[in-house]
């Protein structure tokens, strides 16, 4: 879209979407300030802040939600509603209806009483995961758990409550449509897994476990990459955090965070790169339309599509780690003096269940999500409570993955999400890894020497294929439209599993 668009809806409805516009722009405002005050809470802000920062953010929410339920919205809406719209008029229409009517379902002292909840909740689960104990999480859960399933009743929904919370974050999302996608992918890569599993083959990992791997190391080779990448960090930064995230207001200024592990070098790493997916998409969007719905990423799914890509489908190939060996050289001196690309590449997908969702390997991924996917379901649609929660996380993990967490924090409290609130969220990752497959299968057609130029660290063609078939064309279409869009097929898992298939086929010479 070019930076001089001009709207070219009739003059009778100029004035309408003119103040809906201005409208618009107040309530991005707004959840930017929101944002600033996130990602502050989770990376620098004094413990001690954390009950007047429940305030601050229950005050943005209760503001926010104030504007979107304004009954002049509604209005201006209807009076849009028989207006002949030019595509991207038409896209802010359709999601500010979406936002207004979700929206006007919850009441006001709703919204700011979750707000405050889920600011109070990041810092029990915080402790409960410091200290390996649930009891300190487990009241805030009740709650958060409570009002999440009165916000599904609010929303309202057909079949199961758990379709209205689906839809908050990939639009269109249901069960009937999550159950058959996650049982034909389970169809297809446990087998994957019981094979590797069978073969008794993993790659040698002395040279990892012999070593200490100091942060300042760590820091430096993922900064390193996430430039190479393209992350521009005049308009963003990095910082350590429990969990790692990518946040921040706009695309000038975009946050991410990484952990680390002095033990292993792999999760800060590559929770790097995942993030920095996520960020370039950020500094991607289309500048033309700040502060405008259409302006926004399209869905969770495409989102993390973007950390995937750049986590797994370029950062553990092959020709990845011909390019990058060399500067973990650098930052790691006299520590890879005896390692080859090789060995690095088999290091780095080596597939074995394990506990922890964000360092797990792409065969077993979307077993951790199944999991999650279950138990919310359970937990939504009342079949299971807070208290067995625990104990049934740990049932489903040995069930699954053939393994039981010894304890809580590698268990139920690894993850921020629920004390977020965010429940329904979890299925997007796995969006995320079959819209990645797709995208770059597509991608490669368009860049018939994609490998050559990651094995020379040039990733600049596969960034700007992404900025224009995805980044820079927001939320003007919905996430099965773009995918299609941008690929010619609509969303399918076939891309997936072929890369997975080929990609095991040739790391454990097994046949297929």
């Amino acid at each position: 879209m070019p930076s001089d668009y001009v709207p070219c809806a009739p003059p009778s409805s100029m004035d309408s979407y003119g103040e809906l516009l201005n409208r618009l722009r107040d309530i991005d405002i707004a959840s930017q300030i929101g944002s600033i005050l996130g990602w502050d809470q989770e990376v620098i802000m004094p413990e001690a802040a954390a009950e007047s920062r429940a305030e601050h953010l229950a005050w943005i929410s209760k503001t926010v939600h104030e504007k979107v339920t304004d009954p002049r919205v509604g209005e201006l809406i209807s009076e849009l509603a028989s207006d002949s719209l030019d595509q991207i008029q038409a896209a802010n229409l359709r999601l500010a209806t979406i936002s207004y009517q979700r929206a006007t379902r919850l009441p006001t002292d709703f919204v700011e009483e979750f707000a405050r909840l889920r600011s109070n909740a990041h810092h029990t689960w915080a402790r409960a995961r410091e200290e390996d104990d649930f009891s300190i999480f487990r009241d805030d859960m009740e709650k958060i758990l409570d009002m999440t399933r009165r916000k599904a009743e609010y929303f309202g929904y057909t079949d199961s409550p758990y379709d209205a919370l689906l839809d908050q974050y990939e639009t269109g999302l249901t069960v009937s449509r999550l159950n058959p996608l996650f049982n034909g992918l389970r169809d297809s890569v446990a087998p994957l897994v019981k094979k590797v599993t069978e073969s008794g083959k993993q790659p040698d990992m002395t040279w990892v476990e012999r070593s200490k791997w100091p942060e300042s190391s760590q820091t430096q080779l993922s900064q390193r990459v996430s430039e190479a990448i393209g992350f521009d960090f005049t308009a963003g930064r990095r910082d350590a955090s429990v969990h790692p995230f990518c946040g921040g207001p706009n695309p000038s200024d975009v946050r991410w965070t990484t952990r680390y592990d002095e033990s292993e070098p792999f999760g800060s790493l590559f929770g790097s790169m995942h993030e920095t997916g996520h960020g370039t998409y950020e500094q991607g969007r289309p500048r033309n339309l700040d502060f405008q719905p259409v302006g926004k990423a399209c869905g969770l799914g495409v989102h993390e599509s973007q950390s995937r890509l750049w986590e797994n489908q370029v950062g553990r190939s092959i020709q990845f780690c011909e390019w990058v060996l060399p500067m973990w050289r650098e930052c790691f001196p006299g520590q890879m003096d005896d390692v080859t690309p090789e060995t690095l590449w088999r290091s780095v997908n080596t597939i074995q269940p394990s506990y922890i969702r964000t360092e797990s390997d792409e065969a077993t991924y979307n077993l951790h999500i199944m999991i999650r996917y279950e138990l919310e379901k359970l937990m939504v649609e009342g079949d299971i409570e807070v208290d067995e929660i625990p104990d049934a996380w740990d049932a489903m993990y040995e069930e699954y993955l053939g393994i039981r967490p010894p304890n809580r924090t590698i268990g139920v409290l690894q993850d921020i999400h629920w004390c977020m609130g965010a429940i329904g969220y979890f299925p997007t990752y796995t969006l995320g890894n079959l819209y990645a497959a797709q995208l770059l299968e597509a991608a490669r057609d368009d860049i018939p020497d994609h490998d050559d130029r990651v094995k020379k660290g040039d990733f600049e063609p596969l960034l700007n294929w992404m900025r224009s078939r995805i980044h820079s064309r927001g939320s003007i279409l919905e996430p099965a439209e773009l995918i299609k869009e941008a690929t010619g097929n609509y969303p399918s898992p076939q891309p997936f599993v072929e890369y997975l298939s080929d990609k095991v086929r040739r790391l454990y010479d097994i046949e297929i």
